[in-house]
């Protein structure tokens, strides 16, 4: 099994096996119970919760830890990281180099005769003054070409070099040490003193050039466009899936393609509700937050336990569901009456003077945060948003006039995974059977790991299709409409 190692820039934070975590208790319930019963019991613990991240309880295990096992255990991949990171970048910087050389080369071969011989030279007039224009004019638009499809800051560092780019690589610095080699040795050796050959031969070398351009643009562009094959995607904590389609492109590339339409397409994940009383009921002793337990299974991964009657789960999920509901009609009202609110606010203040949204957003801001917090911890989103980020929002929503719902939508329907992650750098590792250079094929299966997130990306191909033609005349479409019917003749009908 070949495993490589890649950065994007769409990333979130990286947590090590080894580090220490902390898990907050929130009060649950054992038993189900009455509606009148369960919705005092509930009241009780949302007068509790008035502040934000007072009254959590942290449970810590019994095992204690060395300083060892407190030390991050991912020597080995950022070692290979920062590997590959160096040798994108030299890819990249030799790229520069050769573009440069690309670039100068055709003057060079024009002026060094000039340089050199100067009067000596056979003048050719206005065929060399045209081809002039012409090698100017080419290599601006292969300037252009290179400028809008190849000059691209570096974002991602793949595992492995990029077979097709490294051929171009190749091809060109072949084509440029063959062009000077022979440059030296017929023109500069032999002291050609015919201004139309070298021009002529300088003609030729740009034209070179703009093909081999044409070549990068079809290999690394065009080649890629037409679907071959269908990507299922899924995201191992809760089964969330997606489908893509992707041309003949290497495991490395499809790889890269599939994270950067992960951080677009999937959701932000928020871990079951259900989660901590599974847990408890496997250890037995609680929830252990320490993270030194021998297994790497996740909170989102732990299995129901075979003692859980059926009733039971079915019984606390409609009570979970009727608990989320009344928790958001209270934040549906309270953010609207926090709204209406800053609107009086902005009609009792004179004319000619504005408030700050700033200010107003943190005016308003003890009237939802506690409905928003009981909302937020009901639905498992405590860990996406921030006292900060929700004042952020909250001054959009009022600097542009903004309805309540809209500042309600980010909280009620969670968003894409790049809204909450931002711009931090991500380790993820490429675990397949194959080369990651090799190109795609059905029936293979690789997998996309990060500290907390794993991605099974199941491979298909797509079917080949064969279209055929049916033709109707339109002479076929024809046929009578009888408006009346018959009248029946009755004479003809003896009585029985």
């Amino acid at each position: 099994m070949e495993a490589g190692y890649m950065h994007n820039q769409y990333g979130s934070e990286r947590n090590h096996d080894g580090h220490k975590s902390v898990t907050i208790e929130e009060p649950t319930s054992e038993n189900v119970l009455p509606a009148e019963d369960s919705e005092r019991r509930e009241e009780e613990d949302e007068e509790q919760d008035d502040n934000w991240g007072e009254t959590t309880t942290a449970v810590t295990s019994e095992r204690s830890a060395s300083l060892e096992e407190l030390v991050p255990k991912g020597g080995h991949q950022e070692f290979q990281s920062s590997r590959a990171n160096i040798r994108t970048r030299l890819g990249f910087y030799m790229f520069c180099v050769l573009s440069v050389l690309t670039f100068l080369t055709p003057p060079l071969f024009i002026m060094l005769p000039q340089v050199l011989w100067g009067s000596e030279l056979v003048p050719c007039g206005v065929i060399c003054e045209g081809l002039y224009i012409s090698v100017a004019f080419k290599l601006l638009f292969i300037a252009l070409g290179s400028w809008a499809v190849f000059f691209r800051e570096p974002r991602y560092v793949l595992p492995r070099l990029v077979e097709f780019r490294a051929l171009l690589l190749l091809l060109l610095s072949l084509f440029l040490v063959s062009y000077w080699l022979f440059y030296v040795v017929r023109i500069l050796g032999q002291q050609e003193r015919n201004l139309l050959g070298v021009v002529q031969y300088t003609v030729s070398l740009v034209d070179t050039f703009i093909f081999i351009h044409y070549l990068a643009v079809v290999l690394l562009e065009i080649r890629q466009l037409q679907p071959f094959y269908i990507l299922r995607v899924v995201r191992s904590s809760d089964g969330e899936a997606r489908c893509y389609t992707i041309g003949r492109v290497s495991l490395q590339r499809s790889a890269l393609f599939i994270l950067e339409n992960y951080y677009k397409d999937f959701p932000a994940f928020t871990p079951s509700p259900h989660t901590k009383k599974q847990e408890q009921s496997l250890d037995g002793k609680g929830e252990n937050v320490d993270g030194f337990e021998d297994s790497n299974m996740s909170q989102s991964q732990i299995l129901i336990p075979s003692s859980t009657n059926y009733k039971d789960r079915y019984y606390a999920d409609i009570e979970l569901e009727r608990k989320i509901r009344r928790r958001r009609a209270r934040l549906v009202v309270t953010v609207h009456r926090s709204f209406s609110e800053v609107q009086r606010m902005d009609n009792r203040i004179k004319s000619g003077q504005a408030i700050d949204a700033r200010e107003a957003a943190q005016s308003i801001f003890p009237l939802i945060a506690q409905s928003l917090q009981r909302y937020l911890r009901s639905t498992q989103q405590t860990h996406l948003y921030s006292m900060e980020s929700i004042i952020k929002h909250l001054t959009l929503c009022l600097m542009h006039s903004m309805s309540p719902q809209a500042f309600l939508e980010q909280y009620l329907r969670p968003g894409a995974q790049c809204e909450y992650s931002g711009a931090q750098p991500a380790l993820w590792t490429l675990v397949s059977e194959e080369a990651v250079t090799r190109s795609l094929k059905s029936n293979l299966t690789f997998c996309l790991r990060s500290s907390d997130t794993q991605l099974v990306v199941s491979v298909s191909a797509i079917p080949s299709l064969t279209l055929t033609e049916n033709f109707i005349p339109p002479n076929s479409h024809r046929f009578l409409v009888q408006l009346y019917p018959q009248v029946l003749d009755t004479s003809s009908i003896s009585p029985a």
